[in-house]
């Protein structure tokens, strides 16, 4: 399932970069019953439904072409990344810089798995909140996650 998802990363990413679009992320994966693609894209505007169907009809004749799932079925989808999109990329760490975010830790640390903060700073290996006028320093190797505070 890995081949599919590289083969489409690599194929469709220029094509939507083109386009104006981030491709954020692409998973092949059962859903309810039925293979489903996911093309996860974004861009700094916010990503609308009208975004989606554009994407959607200017991928499905490549994908048609290039064949990833060798003739089996599936159902392609073409979705944005929410509001609570995880920050796994250099652009999410700068994007979400000053914000609240919530780290979800792999293992225990002091008796906590979340910690939440304002993202203070980041680096290849590490991430950096403060919480309770605290600098607290995670290990990304640590880290299951992290996603933004999103508040209405």
């Amino acid at each position: 399932m890995s081949k599919v998802k590289d083969i489409c990363e690599e194929k469709l990413r220029p094509i939507i970069e083109e386009m104006g679009y981030e491709l954020v992320e692409v998973t092949y994966q059962k859903e309810n019953g039925n293979m489903t693609l996911l093309i996860t894209i974004d861009n700094d505007k916010g990503i609308t439904i009208d975004d989606c169907e554009i994407v959607t009809k200017k991928i499905d004749p490549i994908l048609d072409e290039l064949n990833p799932t060798e003739d089996k079925p599936y159902i392609l989808s073409v979705s944005s990344p929410g509001l609570d999109r995880p920050i796994k990329t250099e652009r999410d760490f700068k994007r979400n810089m000053g914000q609240e975010i919530e780290i979800t830790l792999f293992t225990k640390l002091d008796g906590k798995k979340k910690f939440v903060g304002t993202l203070n700073g980041y680096s290849e290996s590490e991430v950096e909140i403060i919480s309770n006028n605290q600098k607290l320093l995670f290990a990304k190797s640590k880290i299951a996650h992290i996603v933004p505070i999103v508040k209405f």
